[in-house]
């Protein structure tokens, strides 16, 4: 069995090469050094689609249904299989009319309505805030699994305020990620290269995982 302290070390070092694969996908697009890897990237970020809760959403539902779970990953291979012109329409759309979420999409459909564009963002919160708190749930789970018998880690640490609560600091550290290299300038023309990067070479474990 793992040391706790092992654990911890591995997770920490596992995030901050995220960041510093982020840090040089940010450095990296401003030298304009990477236009011929781009398309793999891109192509590896779409692994963000088997999130964390994947894991114990659709691998249970497997080992209780078969086949059952198949839906759920048919619907989008259709969609980017056959509806890229649609996808590419959107994306068109959103770069001329300088969209950069769903409630400016639709509310850019209406005149630009604020009000609308509101209405759609307060719906968009509301519907995606179970979804987060899933991936949360899961990845904190899945510390808790590694962590809840591991030797090494003492009592007394385990019972500190805050780093006893997992979930939060998972949070806090998605947070602090998406500020950096997620949210910095509101542009729908810039691309979040960093980001994307960090994010395909979490697919590229996913994959060996």
């Amino acid at each position: 069995m793992l040391n706790g302290w092992t654990i911890l070390a591995v997770a920490l070092g596992y995030l901050g090469l995220l960041f510093a694969i982020a840090f040089y996908g940010d450095k990296l697009a401003l030298k304009r050094g990477h236009g011929q890897a781009r398309p793999i990237v891109y192509a590896l970020s779409l692994g963000v689609y088997c999130t964390s809760w994947t894991y114990f959403g659709s691998v249970g539902l497997a080992t209780r249904s078969g086949f059952d779970f198949l839906p759920i990953y048919i619907g989008p291979i259709i969609m980017l299989a056959a509806g890229w012109p649609l996808l590419r329409r959107i994306a068109e759309l959103a770069k001329r009319q300088n969209i950069t979420s769903i409630a400016d999409f639709i509310a850019a459909r209406y005149g630009k309505n604020q009000g609308l564009g509101a209405l759609v963002a307060v719906i968009a919160v509301i519907g995606v805030l179970p979804y987060i708190s899933l991936q949360l749930k899961a990845v904190s789970n899945s510390l808790e699994a590694l962590l809840q018998n591991a030797p090494g880690l003492t009592q007394t640490v385990v019972d500190v305020p805050l780093i006893n609560d997992l979930a939060l600091m998972v949070t806090i550290t998605m947070a602090v990620f998406t500020i950096l290299f997620g949210t910095r300038h509101i542009d729908a023309t810039e691309h979040q290269d960093g980001l994307i990067m960090a994010i395909a070479a979490e697919s590229i474990v996913k994959l060996l995982a």
